[in-house]
């Protein structure tokens, strides 16, 4: 595959393709995690590393599987493999930046069934990328998962010292405020469809 493709699959990723705001996948650290800048930023970074690692590792896992006519198995073993990731991410957090690790709370083991993680390995398999364009979208839809919680952290966080009627406090304002922030990806689309002709 060509730079060129190797980067529309990276914009792609990052923008029409968003795991949370075009195809609704991890909405739950996406509504859960998202109060403030910070732990947004951890969660993203700790899904950017689990998405990467999790296609690394389950691509010759699929391939194998395929080869040997037992591509049933791919999705139990493409779990447990982003299961082990996840465990490797929690006991480094916990050690090394307690802070984030009790921030994080109870969505860090969730990793380990967002279903974004699992989306970006199986549609790897569905679109039959490569080692290195799977990898890219991977990475792609963990920075897209990073831009969509950082700019809805920031909507959040805005929110948070203005006063609005009282039946919108709680989740309706946030739903809204998630609606908005996914409607401003709109516009990525032209930009990318004319770049690349994707």
């Amino acid at each position: 595959m060509t730079i060129t493709g190797l980067v529309a699959i990276l914009l792609a990723a990052i923008t029409t393709n968003n795991f949370i705001l075009s195809k609704f996948l991890g909405i739950c650290p996406f509504l859960g995690v998202s109060k403030k800048t910070n732990t947004a930023l951890g969660m993203s970074a700790a899904v950017i590393f689990v998405m990467v690692l999790a296609t690394a590792a389950t691509y010759p896992l699929n391939v194998l599987l395929e080869k040997n006519d037992m591509a049933y198995l791919q999705t139990i073993v493409q779990i447990l493999v982003i299961a082990g990731l996840v465990q490797f991410v929690e006991i480094v957090l916990k050690k090394y930046i307690p802070g984030l690790y009790q921030a994080l709370g109870v969505y860090l083991p969730l990793i380990t069934t967002n279903c974004a993680v699992l989306g970006v390995v199986q549609l790897n398999v569905q679109n039959g990328y490569g080692f290195l364009p799977s990898i890219v979208n991977a990475l792609g839809g963990g920075l897209g998962f990073m831009v969509a919680m950082l700019m809805f952290s920031g909507v959040r966080e805005r929110l948070e010292g203005n006063e609005y009627p009282k039946f919108w406090e709680g989740l309706p304002i946030t739903l809204v405020a998630a609606a908005i922030t996914a409607c401003s990806f709109l516009g990525f689309t032209g930009l990318v469809e004319g770049i690349f002709g994707a």
